[in-house]
Formats: structure tokens, sequence, C-alpha cells
């Protein structure tokens, strides 16, 4: 429940909430955090390399989009006290099946030593056409 949120059973949640912000073209619009950690747990929301006009900053390059948007991921579990070293799972989507091998690689740079369980699929579209990759990451500490 989040903090200040009534409490139909009359008790407060005693597990901290901590929302993180990257400033996105879509997090205000939309409603909601680029990660929010609950207790040791930190779930990290759907990541491009967007600017702030919605546009990719790596048009075309597919492994370029990716190594932004994990560099965005790794920078909002720090906020939230954690590292890429706690990492569990990871989703990567990306709209060109051409592009999995590219985007793969750029997930076993940043994951070789941590090795998540992680899912890529291919979906027809992401937010504007020039975004090909977007990913997610659930950490755990402990």
């Amino acid at each position: 429940m989040a903090s200040g949120a009534p409490d139909p059973g009359g008790e407060r949640d005693l597990v901290s909430r901590r929302h993180v912000q990257s400033g996105g073209p879509w997090e205000a619009a939309a409603g909601y955090s680029r990660a929010l950690a609950v207790g040791d747990a930190c779930y990290v929301s759907g990541t491009t390399d967007a600017g702030p006009d919605g546009t990719s900053l790596h048009p075309g390059d597919a492994a370029g989009q990716a190594r932004a948007s994990w560099a965005i991921v790794e920078g909002a579990l720090t906020e939230a006290g954690f590292t890429l070293d706690d990492v569990v799972r990871t989703r990567m989507y990306i709209v060109d099946p051409d592009d999995a091998p590219a985007v793969a690689a750029v997930h076993g740079e940043v994951f070789r030593h941590v090795r998540p369980a992680a899912t890529l699929v291919v979906v027809a579209r992401l937010m504007t056409p020039s975004l090909l990759v977007e990913v997610e990451a659930e950490a755990l500490r402990g």
C-alpha cells in the first residue's frame, strides 16, 4: 500500500517504498516510476533510450539502444540502493527479430557474471517508430 493511503485493515504497511524517477517522457503522463523499490526488491519499468521528445537517441542502432537502456536501468537501480549484481530477471522487447543477436550480445556484456533469468520477445511496435528496444529488470537483495 502506498505511504499515506488509507488502510482498510487499520494497520500501516511497514515495508518501505521508494519511487525513482528519471524524467523520461512518459513517466508523469502515464503515472509510473522508472523504478520502484519495495523492501529488498526493485522493479524497473520498461526502459528505452528515448530522449525528451520521445524518439531514440540511437536511431537505427538496436545495440546502441540496448546499451543506453541498460545504463538507464543501472542508474535507476543505483538510485534505489541496488546494483546490477542484484538483478534476478530481465526482459527485452525488440521490434525486429534480426536485432535479437545484437541485443542479446549487449545483455551478455552487461550481465555476463550475473546471469539473471531473461526473456527476449519480438513485439509489433514500441511507443515511437525510432525505438527498436525496450528492457525491464527485477532485482532482489540478499
